[in-house]
């Protein structure tokens, strides 16, 4: 069953998985660049932050410069990342519900002019006030990223549908493609020490230290699925604290256990978590990908060999201010 503004439908929709990036990008009066659908998209007249999809391999901060210029035809460059959040919208013309990953980035505009673009499924770039943009139609995350109230314009089914946690296509080149969004946590508790996770045998980088967290669910909230997958994989019940920042990585040719090369593109979410009452970490998901969790202290995390930690782990722990820059293992 879905429900939204239009009422129930219950067609019988195929759900499907995609990352988006997003640029909040504001004038010097304050107001902010938005986009309109036109009549080819399934919201016309619908507003939003210029962005679009991810494309396989590749980096979130690209994607959000390449479509803010392709639907408004100003080139922007990224400030850094405001929030990463989920949502699901059905689309029952085109058979489809939509589960998208959306990153949300501040962009500051370094030149271009303010261009419509017609036939396309977006086909107006206009800059709006705060208030103009209140008595817009918003798409929900455009209004929560401008912290205005939000009207339930989209579709949405009252249960998330099923889908695989790994999921592979083939490519244009023949082999399987993946892409895939995760949350990750940089955890520590009041002694200062740091929650890592040894990866298992017959994953891509076995052996290797690695930031608990992993995939989404579908429907499912990147802090939600954080909180949930530190429980699963360790034992230990944390609070969020902030963003950190995204990391997007490409391995052309993984192989993990399913025994076949994958070309793999990861964008992971790494977070700021608090575990204030630790225990001893136990992984409750056995037979998984994580094979240990352990605690380590500060001098620990130091010592540990730059070619033992994943590649995300390493980028994570050094933007959280808790190990200094070294090389990092080309794994994870």
């Amino acid at each position: 069953m879905i429900k939204g503004e239009f009422g129930s439908v219950t067609p019988a929709l195929e759900p499907i998985r995609r990352i988006a990036a997003y640029a909040i990008c504001t004038d010097s009066t304050g107001r902010v660049l938005l986009v309109r659908a036109s009549s080819r998209s399934g919201t016309p007249g619908v507003w939003s932050l210029p962005g679009g999809a991810v494309d396989h391999g590749e980096d979130p901060n690209h994607t959000v410069v390449r479509e803010t210029a392709a639907e408004t035809g100003l080139s922007v460059s990224v400030i850094g990342l405001h929030d990463v959040l989920a949502d699901m919208r059905s689309l029952p013309h085109r058979g489809v519900t939509i589960h998208t990953d959306r990153l949300l980035y501040r962009v500051s505009v370094r030149g271009g002019t303010l261009s419509d673009r017609v036939g396309q499924p977006t086909d107006l770039a206009r800059w709006h006030t705060l208030d103009e943009a209140r008595k817009l139609p918003l798409r929900p995350f455009t209004a929560r990223a401008l912290g205005l109230p939000s009207v339930p314009l989209d579709l949405r089914p009252e249960e998330a549908p099923e889908f695989p946690s790994f999921h592979a296509v083939p490519g244009p080149d023949g082999l399987h493609r993946a892409q895939r969004f995760a949350a990750y946590a940089v955890a520590t508790d009041p002694d200062g020490r740091v929650l890592l996770t040894r990866i298992a045998d017959g994953y891509p980088g076995a052996g290797c230290w690695h930031l608990p967290g992993g995939g989404t669910d579908y429907g499912e909230q990147p802090g939600a699925a954080l909180i949930r997958e530190l429980v699963e994989e360790t034992g230990q019940r944390g609070r969020l604290v902030e963003l950190i920042g995204v990391a997007s990585h490409r391995d052309a040719a993984s192989l993990g256990p399913e025994g076949y090369p994958i070309d793999w593109h990861g964008v992971r979410a790494f977070y700021r978590v608090v575990v204030d009452r630790p225990v001893r970490p136990v992984v409750r998901d056995v037979g998984g990908s994580t094979a240990e969790a352990r605690w380590f202290r500060p001098e620990e995390l130091e010592e540990l060999p730059p070619e033992q930690l994943t590649e995300v782990t390493a980028e994570a722990v050094r933007a959280a201010g808790l190990r200094r820059p070294q090389p990092a293992a080309v794994v994870g």
